[in-house]
């Protein structure tokens, strides 16, 4: 059935039964100011603003275009008269309806959808909210659907907001849950409403549009349609199914940051991976998003130190953290070095920051690199090592060799080095930290991913000892990649340089380690041969992640001591391209390393190790490529 132009006007009227044979009809409810949008709704209504440069509206009626639908009925309000416009210019073909809600500003979409309630009992009726954008295939998956009345559904994830539902064995609703009497304890048993439902016409009739009428004399216009079916499912007057929408994409825009995520969630091609990638984070933002690309430690901390996080959770919360004084003592507990050689960082991020400018001159690096600190530094001040070899694996010799006539500052040594996951032996290090001294050289160790070295425990410069031995060597570490807790943002900088330290904690914050920190630091002890068994389990699963990685025909892998692999995309695809179909096809986020200078232009993809689960999921997805 083709629909075609017609533009009428409907206002509030007596509801009429027509008896005639009855097709599916859609019906928009588009009054709302959205007001949480601010300026981007300063002059036009919510579904005018654009995603990924495709406004809401133009989605919604290009989707339900291929449709066997009769018509389109939208109700309207405010910019009404600029939105319907635009669809005539845009839409000239389709039989579009509008339904004028004069009072918009005073009402809510109960009242919308009463003025439509003509329409409503003439045709079986898709009923959608017009700030929603989602996948194409979801109208079809509930017009193929055999139930007469049926909702779309999506198991809740800490993003939602609004009504929820409750479903019983066989996918009925059995009870809607409006935001006053939502429970976190329960929030498993609930779905989120995707506020699109198929009704028949004879349930409208016969029961949704008596009960919606008795609900706005009684209860007044400033309401949500759904309380209405909550109504209904409370007096067991409806037999109203879900549809759960399983791994499709939607998102209901509200505010500017539903905006931001749902220009994320529905970015195409290579902005699809950028997308994600410019957030530096935050993925838990995006359901069922599986990140292989930052790095923690799959298996700490255990269940057991989380649960004596959260029962302190009220506590820490509403209470001042302890200042620099009592978290370098907490600091050098946790490492088992003097207080006075540490300062603990809001992650390493906060101390990189600190000792790249305050440190003068020119620094020697290993490139491919993490590149947080030379991107503190001039292009010019830096002074750049590349290894000669596919693996990019280089030794201690090595970079004496290389920088021994050259003029620095400052060596960096990341141990593993991230990307490629090459390790130099601790008693090598130490070698390299004498020649730096006799060179007048500073030498920076990195050893955020020392814990994943197959040495563990034994590569760690975190002593008195050694720090004291070579006075002119800083030690750098992330407690958020091998301890599992990037949230907490902790980090710790140690040098026997008491000075240093000294000036260093002058230049951050008083206050930068919050409460759930300080608190992480304070018990760990308590924890650590959970810690050490994480570690040792860790090792096996990257043994057997490693011989799974190597049956993909398309990649490279080179060996690594940290909890990563650089790999070679040697065929089928560019770098690139793999990191968007995983996105796209799978929800699984790599790291794409191609677009990298120090890589030239080469196909290069970063996947971090995480648990037998998941990285079964990511083997199989790359096994489904080939």
């Amino acid at each position: 059935m083709s629909i075609f132009k017609s533009q009428k006007i409907y206002t509030f009227a007596p509801v009429i039964i027509i008896n005639r044979a009855f097709p599916m009809q859609a019906i928009i409810l588009a009054a709302g100011m959205g007001r949480r949008l601010g300026e981007l709704t300063r002059t036009q209504t919510k579904c005018m603003i654009e995603v990924g440069g495709t406004r809401l509206i133009d989605r919604l009626l290009t989707q339900l275009s291929s449709l066997a639908l009769s018509r389109i009925v939208i109700v309207v309000g405010y910019q009404a008269d600029g939105l319907q416009q635009h669809i005539a210019e845009q839409f000239p073909n389709l039989n579009i309806e509008y339904v004028v809600n004069e009072v918009y500003d005073r009402t809510n979409n109960i009242y919308s959808l009463a003025l439509a309630k003509q329409q409503l009992i003439e045709d079986d009726t898709l009923l959608i909210e017009s700030d929603l954008i989602l996948d194409e295939r979801l109208f079809p998956l509930l017009l193929d659907n055999e139930w007469p009345n049926v909702a779309l559904v999506a198991k809740y994830e800490s993003w939602m907001d609004g009504t929820m539902v409750r479903l019983d064995d066989d996918g009925s609703i059995t009870s809607f849950v409006p935001k006053s009497s939502f429970r976190y304890e329960e929030c498993k048993q609930y779905y989120k409403t995707v506020n699109i439902y198929k009704f028949s016409r004879e349930f409208l009739r016969a029961k949704y549009i008596p009960f919606l009428e008795v609900y706005v004399k009684t209860m007044g216009q400033n309401e949500y349609y759904e309380q209405v079916l909550r109504v209904l499912t409370f007096l067991d007057r409806t037999e109203l199914k879900a549809l759960p929408i399983d791994d499709l994409k939607w998102y209901e825009i509200d505010d500017i940051q539903d905006l931001d995520i749902a220009e994320t969630l529905f970015a195409e091609g290579e902005d699809l991976w950028r997308s994600y990638s410019r957030r530096f984070g935050g993925f838990w933002r995006f359901p069922g998003m599986l990140d292989f690309n930052y790095l923690v430690n799959p298996y700490f901390p255990s269940v057991r130190m989380k649960q004596e996080l959260l029962s302190n959770f009220d506590t820490l919360l509403t209470q001042y953290p302890s200042g620099m004084l009592v978290n370098s003592l907490l600091a050098g507990k946790y490492f088992g070095i003097s207080q006075d050689y540490v300062v603990p960082g809001n992650g390493a991020a906060e101390l990189i920051k600190v000792v790249m400018e305050r440190i003068p001159g020119r620094l020697g690096v290993v490139y491919p690199t993490f590149e947080e600190y030379p991107n503190r530094k001039h292009p010019k001040d830096l002074v750049i090592y590349r290894p000669d070899n596919a693996d990019f694996a280089y030794t201690a010799d090595d970079l004496m060799a290389f920088f021994e006539d050259k003029e620095l500052s400052m060596l960096l040594l990341i141990n593993p080095d991230n990307p490629s996951g090459n390790y130099i032996p601790r008693a090598d290090v130490l070698r390299l930290a004498t020649w730096t001294e006799q060179q007048g050289i500073r030498l920076l160790v990195d050893e955020s991913f020392v814990d994943f070295a197959s040495c563990y425990p034994e590569g760690t410069l975190f002593s008195d000892e050694i720090l004291e031995s070579h006075p002119t060597m800083m030690v750098m570490k992330s407690i958020s990649k091998s301890y599992g807790v990037p949230g907490l943002r902790l980090g710790v900088l140690a040098t026997a340089n008491r000075e240093l330290i000294k000036a260093i904690r002058r230049e951050v914050s008083i206050w930068n380690i919050n409460s759930f920190g300080e608190y992480y630091m304070q018990i760990y002890g308590k924890y650590d041969g959970d810690y050490r068994r994480a570690c040792q389990l860790f090792l096996e699963e990257r043994a057997r992640f490693h011989r799974g990685l190597r049956t993909i025909p398309f990649l490279r892998v080179i060996p690594s001591e940290a909890n990563y692999f650089l790999c070679e995309v040697t065929e089928r695809f560019t770098s690139s391209e793999l990191a968007i179909m995983l996105i796209k096809r799978e929800n699984i986020l790599i790291k794409d390393c191609g677009y990298k200078k120090a890589f030239a232009g080469k196909n290069y993809v970063r996947i971090a190790v995480r648990d037998t689960e998941d990285n079964d999921r990511l083997l199989k997805a790359l096994r489904e490529l080939c």
